[in-house]
């Protein structure tokens, strides 16, 4: 099987449910933030502190250009979106899927923006955040999976059967 690529906002689920997916579908499982992490040897909050916002997506766009995979479940950022170079080579090696969370949702998950690594500009709203990247993730999906009041074990498998075919 093609590599499957989970995108999406910053609490959906996308580690959670690639690693589940990795196991119910025989794949290996990649974190890219933690690729960035161990690439840069920083954490991700400590990148945007020292970089910036864009000098941060410059190397999420470069490190998720250079991830090469075979029969995995590839969890990203939740602004790999901003990467052309990083979306086109991940789509060119599996198959996109955007899980998506609807606005309450996302904003009832996440807590500390900054301490969670997430690429916000400066007077920007997790709103604003929100609005801004839902058509990215759209654009880019293959799949698109509502998680809107889902169990983890319900969205593996929805997924699991889009991906082999099966009703699940």
């Amino acid at each position: 099987m093609r590599n499957i690529v989970l995108i999406g906002m910053p609490g959906c689920g996308k580690s959670t449910v690639g690693v589940v997916l990795a196991k119910n579908l025989a794949m290996e499982f990649i974190d890219s933030d933690l690729v960035i992490q161990r690439e840069m040897g920083m954490r991700l909050s400590e990148l945007i502190d020292r970089y910036g916002d864009d000098g941060f997506r410059e190397i999420e766009n470069r490190v998720n250009s250079g991830i090469q995979a075979e029969n995995s479940v590839i969890a990203t950022g939740g602004s790999v979106v901003y990467g052309e170079e990083a979306m086109a080579h991940l789509k060119g090696i599996g198959t996109v899927v955007y899980l998506k969370l609807s606005y309450p949702q996302v904003e009832d998950r996440l807590g500390d923006l900054h301490a969670r690594g997430v690429s916000v500009k400066p007077g920007q709203t997790l709103r604003d955040l929100y609005e801004e990247r839902c058509p990215l993730y759209e654009s880019w999906a293959d799949i698109v999976v509502p998680c809107d009041g889902k169990r983890l074990r319900e969205v593996v498998l929805y997924l699991t059967g889009k991906l082999t075919g099966e009703d699940a």
